[in-house]
């Protein structure tokens, strides 16, 4: 070969199963699969010391068929499905190949064949040398004066001599060869009875499929076992040979994204190298990047340069027309507003902040109370100005919880729009259970920064003050940080995300059009009865004392009910309650579940735990609520939170919404006081067994399949199958007994919990689990995969692509690797129907917002929604949420809706 450095092509996913099949299984202490990575990297290290300064690109399959399953449906289809313990290690093996500073190319439709064969003929039209590093011989196809195979695992190369002294013809003719004997492994027919000497000895003898065809009756004079024979076979299989040579064909004419010229060898990232060497303990790795500072160094590896700030604090008309000056030129700017209250309906801005680069931001004061102008500009004045660039949708912001300062804007008659990201939401969707959302602790875990805090420039307690009453040298610092740390974390998260194209969707596509959604769901705010309210707290009251009065007759003495104390010594020494349970300390526990187990056979503790549950609704909801409605718009105004759960779900606070009792009369009693004006009516809609649907497309169970699609009775078509009987003939406590199981199983719950709130025993409650599984083997195969597959890669998906990661899946605590695991089956179903809620929710909202109907979204409960609607306009609205709810998402089921309207709430559900 010539002088020029070769082009290398490395067929990665070659690499990849001959390095699982070759090397021994290996764990790391976390019992992840790291074996076929170790053989891969080791492959891929060897490669680079003997090709150096060669320009190298790593080549693997992606996922999904190819252009030859169009053309032959059998494809590979007797190829066994790949090992659960292989395919976590995908992910790490190409994380290494870029942190080492390899081109990684991954190219939908076409195999990794075809991308190198593509790449390999641009070389040679260029008169470039390449070698092809693989251990398939397919690929010797390729082979010609400037292309070599090379096999990095035995060492051996293979130019046009090797090829024609290993099979004993040329490299024109190995598609032939192929074609002619076909391949087990790809499922490539061939044609029957040929095998490797038979293929020889045609190809040697008379050429390739072309030239065989042409002179069919001139094979029976061939030396080989079944020349006589041979035409018969060949003619009457000719279809299927040249079919054959098209799937053994590798294409040299894909489209690619990157072209060979462009494939350089870049520079190692050692700190990434070294984190990844980390997490699979590779430690002889570890210890050679430690011992040579200059191994795998580059800019990116190198620790991040303090970065230079400056601030400037904004007092007059100049200054403010040149930072506007500035937002209105960049293509992103991050903005943050200071106000007088965390309380998003009442806050009144005192300032604004903004950065256009890292370390380069400002501060507005607008209100702060000891000022005066012209020490501080005009707050309407500044708003006024700065209207036109927050409400321009073409310009780009970014911030951390944008949808608190939308909703402050909006209290200022500014509508925020051109909301492009969020940090807070860039880093849940990056990884929901890696820590708090909240800015101080996003700088620490993503810049390694420290920021001001609140309290050290407001003080703490009773005595903290208002953003307001913070003197402007020590506000302005902390509100300009603030701007400039989320531009920086965004400049951060963004580039994770983005890489990653299912969490890039699930950020762009679900959380960032639901903010104004949301937003204005907040503002909209639910109509509440304050009177009807009052009149159940006084209900309440009275059978709260009743209730003490029934407890003391049995306890024989007075004693405080919310006493954890004083109740243990009235249950497990006055009266001789048997101990199910002990606190950290060793005093007898009276948490919920011991009172539940306790109230099947005693009276007092059945007493004590309708006490609890009144109280708190007392307490929390008829009590409360009342005090919560906003003086200026006589509505009570919750605060959702999209980055608290790890699932996806949203969560509401001040009030929390999502936790109002649904079974009991009482709480019911409360849905009755949220009230639609009037004119006006509750629309209710709400997804029907969503989760059990979700399960049934997860796990393709053929049973339960047909009973979504069938419209069937879900809990009476389990009855039927748990039981053995006729769906006509389940009664009412069979199918609650399914419905139990149903949704125990889909919450990981095992035969002592079924058992439990069955009143069964734990044998009979497994018979059922058992009956349950041989009945639906899909689900059972679902669960054992997602368990497998969770502890290969440490998290699971939703079906559009949010990561949970299950942090305690692999820990050496049983009891929490259980929960883990329980965790893991329930997530995927739960976080889809957050997923699903929130584009249904998005999708509403826009139609509402286009439509000319008179309804507005006013709560999101669990898996409803809730909306106030005109009467005249009901069944249109009704039918429209209908439609886009059920849209939400293609499942293999369809997406049932309930729809209901009253005058309240409850009446609606």
């Amino acid at each position: 070969m010539s002088d020029q450095k070769p082009v290398v092509l490395v067929d990665g996913s070659s690499y990849l199963y001959r390095a699982y099949h070759a090397l021994p299984p290996l764990n790391n202490s976390r019992g992840q699969p790291t074996g076929a990575v170790k053989g891969v990297i080791s492959m891929l290290r060897r490669l680079l010391k003997d090709y150096p300064d060669s320009p190298v690109a790593v080549v693997f399959d992606a996922k999904g068929k190819t252009f030859r399953d169009e053309l032959f449906a059998e494809y590979k289809a007797q190829r066994p499905p790949m090992p659960d313990d292989m395919r976590p290690q995908i992910e790490p093996i190409h994380n290494i190949v870029k942190a080492m500073g390899l081109p990684l190319l991954v190219e939908e439709g076409v195999e990794a064949d075809d991308v190198i064969g593509t790449l390999a003929l641009q070389a040679k039209d260029d008169g470039r040398p390449v070698v092809i590093s693989t251990g398939d011989k397919d690929m010797a196809q390729l082979v010609n004066h400037k292309v070599t195979l090379v096999n990095t695992m035995t060492g051996s190369a293979l130019d046009e001599d090797g090829v024609k002294e290993k099979y004993g013809f040329g490299p024109e003719l190995m598609i032939d060869f192929l074609a002619l004997m076909g391949d087990k492994v790809d499922n490539i027919p061939g044609v029957p009875g040929v095998g490797e000497k038979t293929a020889k000895a045609l190809l040697q003898g008379i050429g390739g499929l072309d030239a065989l065809y042409a002179n069919l009756e001139a094979i029976r004079e061939l030396d080989f076992r079944g020349a006589k024979k041979m035409p018969e076979k060949l003619a009457e299989n000719r279809d299927q040979a040249y079919l054959s040579y098209q799937l053994a064909t590798i294409k040299v004419d894909v489209p690619l994204h990157v072209a060979v010229n462009d494939i350089e060898l870049g520079k190692p990232d050692k700190s990434a190298l070294k984190a990844l060497f980390e997490e699979m303990e590779f430690k002889t790795w570890i210890d050679e990047l430690d011992a040579d500072p200059e191994a795998g160094d580059s800019e990116a590896a190198a620790p991040k340069e303090k970065v230079s700030v400056h601030y400037d604090t904004v007092l007059d008309e100049t200054s403010f027309a040149q930072w506007l000056d500035r937002l209105k030129s960049a293509d992103l700017f991050a903005f943050d507003t200071e106000t007088t209250s965390l309380q998003a309906m009442s806050a009144e801005i005192v300032g604004v902040s903004f950065a256009v680069a890292a370390g380069q931001a400002a501060y507005v004061p607008l209100a702060h109370d000891y000022l005066e102008a012209p020490q501080q500009l005009d707050r309407n004045w500044v708003l006024e100005q700065l209207k036109p660039l927050l409400e321009d949708p073409s310009k780009a912001k970014v911030g951390q919880n944008l949808k608190y300062d939308r909703n402050v804007l909006a209290n200022h008659g500014i509508i925020l729009k051109g909301i492009a990201w969020d940090t807070m939401l860039e880093s849940y969707v990056h990884n929901s259970v890696a820590g708090r959302h909240d800015m101080d602790s996003l700088a620490m875990r993503f810049l390694n920064e420290s920021t001001i805090h609140f309290e050290d420039i407001a003080g703490k307690g009773a005595k903290q003050l208002t953003f307001n009453q913070v003197k402007v040298e020590d506000a302005a610092p902390y509100a300009a940080e603030d701007a400039d740390i989320t531009l920086r974390l965004h400049e951060t998260i963004w580039p994770q995300v983005e890489q990653d194209e299912p969490l890039r969707k699930v950020l762009m596509d679900i959380e960032m059009p639901l903010v104004p959604v949301l937003a204005d769901i907040e503002r909209n705010g639910a109509l509440v009865d304050a009177k009807q309210l009052g009149e159940q707290s006084k209900e309440l009251e009275l059978r709260l004392q009743e209730l003490e009065r029934e407890a003391f007759d049995i306890a024989g003495t007075e004693f405080n009910l919310s006493s954890p104390k004083q109740l243990g010594v009235i249950l497990f020494e006055t009266l001789g309650l048997p101990v199910k349970k002990k606190t950290k300390t060793g005093a007898p526990s009276t948490a919920e579940e011991v009172l539940q187990e306790l109230a099947l056979d005693y009276p007092l503790p059945k007493l004590l735990l309708e006490y609890r549950g009144l109280a708190k609704l007392k307490s929390t909801y008829t009590d409360k609520l009342p005090k919560m409605i906003n003086p200026t718009t006589g509505r009570i105004h919750t605060s959702y939170h999209q980055a608290v759960t790890a699932t996806g779900r949203l969560s509401s606070a001040d009030p929390n919404l999502q936790n109002i009792p649904i079974r009991t009369e009482q709480g019911r009693r409360i849905r009755k006081a949220f009230v639609a004006p009037k004119g006006y009516k509750i629309l209710a809609a709400d997804y029907s067994q969503i989760e059990l649907r979700i399960m049934a497309h997860l796990s393709g169970d053929e049973g339960l399949l047909s009973a979504f699609s069938e419209g069937l009775d879900v809990h009476k078509a389990t009855a039927a199958e748990v039981f053995g009987t006729e769906v006509d003939k389940v009664t009412d406590e069979m199918r609650r007994r399914a419905k139990a199981i149903n949704f125990g199983l889909i919450y990981g719950m095992s035969a002592f919990g079924l058992g439990k709130q069955l009143g069964l025993g734990r044998n009979e409650a497994q018979g059922y689990i058992d009956r349950y599984f041989e009945r639906y083997p899909g689900v059972a195969r679902y669960m054992d995969d997602t368990r497998t597959l969770a502890h290969a890669t440490g998290y699971v998906e939703t079906i559009l692509g949010r990561r949970l990661y299950l942090p305690e899946i692999n820990a050496r605590n049983k009891m929490l690797q259980q929960g883990a695991e329980r965790t893991a089956i329930n997530a995927p179903m739960q976080g889809t129907a957050a997923d699903i809620i929130k584009k249904a929710m998005v999708s509403v909202a826009d139609w509402l917002f286009e439509s000319e109907l008179d309804a507005k979204l006013v709560m999101q409960v669990h898996d409803e929604l809730v909306l106030e609607v005109r009467e005249s306009d009901l069944e249109a609205v009704r039918q429209g949420v209908i439609e886009r709810m059920s849209a939400a998402a293609d499942l293999k089921v369809p997406l049932l809706v309930e729809a209901g309207v009253g005058s309240n709430w409850d009446e609606a559900h």
